[in-house]
């Protein structure tokens, strides 16, 4: 087994205006952009100082068709994507995407847990574990979160599949258990149902910031909506959740200023 297996190891973002996220997010999260150089796709490389941690493409023709808005995903390592792909249909979620090569990177599927919260299995053509990242780090990935059909249920699938476990949890009263979830032993992200009035079950991805209350300064600036706080959170650290130009939430951890 990879020393990557069952971790988030990469974030891209499908978006309507590819250069207006490339400049959104290069002013908000201080990102900087380079193509990717493939010659059979648009993809944008996203960069916090030397180290890679994610893309961006225009949303496809097909997904747009079906009325797909923008949005992020996170890759989920695996050793074999064919294999786990049947393990998700087993568990009963679903493949919206078959699994398929991307020349030169590796493989990805694009997958559903039970009740249609997107992640995306992949094997790169390098199993090298990812440079090691000082916790908090400004343009790094600080949190993941689900907002799921049902968050018991939805920890038990992912947990039966990646391994992951339990690692404390805290009460939210009418809303449940917010449930803390580590990988290989490191506490990577938290699981709750979702509230009633969220559409539909989906991963919420937080980046690290020097300070919520300028990011949040940031988001209005460069057109951005904030939906939710700032707000603390256990640990002292402050949150955010935003939305950026085209529609894509995301959000944004660190200290309040």
């Amino acid at each position: 087994m990879s020393a990557t297996q069952g971790k988030f190891v990469w974030y891209d973002l499908m978006t309507s205006d590819s250069k207006g996220a490339e400049a959104f997010y290069a002013r908000v999260i201080g990102w900087t952009a380079k193509d990717s150089g493939m010659s059979d796709r648009s993809y944008i490389l996203l960069s916090a100082g030397p180290v890679m941690v994610g893309g961006l493409m225009p949303i496809p023709d097909e997904a747009r068709a079906m009325g797909v808005p923008p949005h992020w995903s996170g890759y989920i390592a695996v050793d074999d994507v064919d294999a786990y792909a049947e393990r998700v249909k087993a568990a009963g979620g679903a493949i919206h995407r078959a699994p398929e090569d991307i020349p030169g990177v590796g493989r990805f599927a694009v997958a559903a847990d039970p009740h249609g919260a997107v992640f995306i299995l992949f094997k790169g053509n390098s199993d090298q574990e990812p440079a090691p990242v000082t916790l908090g780090t400004p343009g790094h990935i600080g949190w993941r979160e689900l907002h799921a059909g049902d968050g018991p249920s939805a920890f038990d699938f992912y947990s039966g599949l990646f391994g992951w476990t339990k690692d404390g949890a805290m009460p939210m009263g009418e809303l449940g258990v917010y449930q803390l979830f580590a990988i290989h032993g490191e506490q990577a992200g938290g699981v709750m149902t979702k509230m009633p009035q969220t559409p539909a079950p989906f991963w919420l991805y937080y980046f690290n910031v020097e300070s919520v209350e300028a990011a949040i300064a940031r988001v209005k600036e460069a057109g951005g909506q904030i939906i939710h706080g700032p707000m603390e959170v256990p640990g002292g650290r402050w949150i955010a959740h935003a939305l950026d130009p085209q529609g894509a939430i995301f959000a944004m951890v660190g200290p309040k200023n």
